[in-house]
């Protein structure tokens, strides 16, 4: 009852379904923060309902199906909660449609750093015609290719267990002598969580089809590991790759580093610190140049030095990742921060990010890769995908179908000018 005495009206289970399904819809569109706590929520909705949004707009449907069979149109209540639905599922095919569109703008992005006949430029073997997005992935979007391209798995690169193991995938046709070019995939978790079977899966699998040799690591986390832990592993790993990779038909003379999220910024932080003796205690002397770098929703600042980054990181980095304040630990927190290094002999790099990062903000990467451009003799791509959340390419969407086609067309012109042709 109000205080006036009149009874208000008691939301029906379908209408607050409904309105639940809006408030989806409308995250999945714009974020409802990308910065404090609810940016996490945020994130986790929004990155399901944007790269599946034709699964949630199924299940909307059949919802609403259900709804008219029970009578929902007999009430107001019911053909308020039918009406959200319908407008939602609208959205969320708006979504899709959008996310189909992701090919441009990374094509966009290729001709404005390559030029218009970058495509042209790629030796003839190793030119591989844009595929449209297949149904069995709509319908199936997890990757389920592992076990057919893993060569081997949990192989040691270091002293620290099973965060010191790496896989290696691999075309079973691919000869043992082939030199083939060689992918490292970091992984993501902001520095305490993840691990090697879990990311950049479609992005290994169209790699490795093509005669790629991809290596995926793990890495020690926090806040059992502190800095710099964790990329001292990258760098063993990168070592190892380069001592080893021959044996599975790698080429030890072409790696190109990649990675999401904290393996965005491992990934490009490696890339621009090859030998630095800070991050090789006990191999300073071994070689660990990268030759091409694509760190995707990376951060890539730990001081927040443009205010381009969280406000609320540092908090985080300081009690579980550094074990120290920003304040009294400064050089350490530069010298981890890949904005520190760049410098004119970077290697190439193709920086990608989507707009609806909810937990590392766009405009990070938006300055990385301005900043580079500015120092870098060398090609610097940057994408910034419309309505593309943290994580994307976990799945197998449109947008990633898109996303791993434009890499690998950027890696093949990098190999190409490099000489590093297949053999």
């Amino acid at each position: 009852m109000s205080l006036l005495g009149v009874a208000r009206p008691k939301l029906s289970r379908d209408l607050k379904s409904g309105i639940i399904r809006a408030a989806r819809a409308t995250n999945a569109v714009k974020p409802f923060a990308r910065d404090g706590q609810v940016s996490v929520p945020s994130f986790f909705d929004g990155w399901l309902v944007s790269e599946l949004p034709l699964h949630v707009a199924a299940a909307s449907t059949l919802a609403t199906l259900r709804m008219v069979r029970r009578g929902a149109l007999k009430t107001w209540s019911g053909r308020a909660a039918i009406a959200l639905n319908t407008v939602s599922s609208l959205r969320l095919l708006q979504i899709h449609r959008n996310a189909s569109g992701a090919g441009d703008v990374l094509h966009d992005a290729l001709v404005d750093e390559l030029g218009a006949d970058f495509a042209t430029r790629v030796d003839p073997a190793l030119q591989y015609p844009s595929v449209a997005f297949p149904m069995t992935r709509l319908i199936q979007p997890l990757p389920t290719t592992r076990r057919g391209l893993l060569a081997e798995e949990n192989i040691s690169y270091g002293e620290h267990g099973r965060r010191n193991r790496l896989d290696v995938w691999r075309s079973p046709d691919l000869p043992n002598d082939a030199k083939a070019p060689v992918l490292l995939q970091v992984h993501g978790g902001a520095w305490m969580i993840g691990n090697k079977e879990q990311q950049a899966m479609p992005l290994m699998t169209q790699l490795a089809q093509h005669g790629w040799v991809c290596v995926t690591i793990n890495y020690r986390l926090s806040p059992r590991a502190t800095w710099p832990d964790h990329i001292v592993d990258v760098k063993r790993a990168i070592a190892w790759t380069k001592a080893n990779i021959e044996r599975f038909g790698g080429d030890p003379n072409f790696i190109a580093i990649t990675g999401g999220s904290a393996g965005g910024h491992l990934s490009s932080l490696a890339a621009l610190t090859p030998n630095d003796a800070r991050f090789q205690p006990g191999f300073e002397d071994v070689d660990t140049t990268v030759q091409a770098a694509v760190p995707i929703y990376g951060v890539y600042d730990f001081t927040n030095r443009d205010q381009t980054g969280r406000g609320d990181m540092k908090a985080m980095l300081q009690d579980r990742v550094f074990k120290t304040k920003l304040a009294d630990d400064r050089d350490a927190w530069e010298a981890a921060s890949t904005m520190s290094h760049v410098h004119a002999v970077a290697p190439p790099f193709f920086v990608i990010h989507g707009t609806n990062d909810s937990l590392v903000p766009v405009e990070q990467a938006r300055s990385f890769a301005t900043m580079l451009r500015k120092e870098s003799s060398q090609s610097v791509v940057f994408a910034e995908l419309p309505g593309a959340q943290h994580a994307f390419d976990v799945f197998w969407s449109p947008r990633t179908h898109a996303t791993v086609h434009a890499i690998e067309q950027f890696l093949n012109v990098v190999r190409t000018e490099a000489g590093q042709l297949a053999r």
